[in-house]
């Protein structure tokens, strides 16, 4: 968007973890140059003990940074901020302050995310087509999608979830697509709209009538303001996290009933 940006992450921490430490900094020099001692050790050199014990350190610093979220946010505002100040010819803050970030927990949660994220331009009139709405993952799949591809630089649709489904997200792509097209041909209308009958299916899985679904993807940030997912998911999640407070449940149980 002009002044902001939205992004849906998987954060996979499981790899981060199983990775040797060759392919942590193989990762890490894509965007850094290192240390002396990683630069060293990728070029097969002798290291002491020494060396070696605070090589270690460094590798298991690189590891978690790896996946953690605010460390690609630092990395990739960090890469806008520069972009921005040269282009205006002048130094200091561009970004206002530190971004936001909600769990999402189950399904229902990431398809209306997602959405929300993708219609954005249309939503602000930016755009009259999800094809036509610049700087978008959907623009990115629709113009791969035409030569029967995914783009290889985002999360590939792997189809209906199943018990040893591969990594991906848990949905048909046609399905998807579809289901954009039409939530923003209603968006473009400026009227409450529907969704038509052929593309109930995805909603009747993900449990989300058709009226709850335009309130996600025109108000996802507005309505939650913590995790999201349906009630049973939230209350795992706050149990692990030992929170009592169970923010915006209320519109989960609403919204994803």
């Amino acid at each position: 968007m002009s002044n902001h940006t939205h992004i849906v992450l998987y954060v996979d921490d499981k790899k981060a973890k199983r990775l040797n430490d060759k392919a942590i900094l193989i990762r890490w020099h894509k965007l850094f140059k290192g240390t002396l001692l990683t630069q060293k050790y990728l070029q097969d050199d002798k290291l002491d003990k020494a060396q070696q014990f605070f090589l270690n350190r460094t590798i298991a610093d690189y590891r978690k940074r790896l996946a953690d979220i605010s460390w690609f946010m630092r990395v990739l505002n960090e890469d806008i901020a520069r972009k921005a100040n040269k282009e205006d010819n002048c130094t200091g803050r561009f970004w206002e302050g530190r971004f936001k970030s909600q769990a999402l927990l189950d399904e229902a949660a990431l398809a209306a995310c997602m959405a929300y994220v993708d219609l954005n331009p249309i939503r602000a009139k930016m755009a009259k087509t999800p094809e036509d709405s610049d700087h978008t993952s959907v623009q990115k799949r629709i113009k791969s999608a035409k030569d029967a591809k995914q783009p290889n630089q985002l999360a590939r649709f792997a189809g209906s979830p199943r018990k040893h489904m591969p990594k991906g997200l848990p949905f048909e792509l046609k399905s998807y697509l579809e289901l954009v097209e039409l939530t923003g041909r209603c968006m473009r209308e400026d009227k409450r709209g529907h969704i038509e009958q052929r593309t109930l299916p995805i909603l009747e899985r993900l449990n989300i009538a058709p009226e709850n679904w335009l309130k996600l993807t025109t108000q996802f940030t507005k309505v939650f303001k913590g995790a999201v997912g349906r009630p049973n998911k939230l209350d795992g999640y706050y149990t692990h996290l030992e929170v009592k407070r169970r923010t915006s449940i209320s519109q989960c149980e609403k919204l994803f009933a």
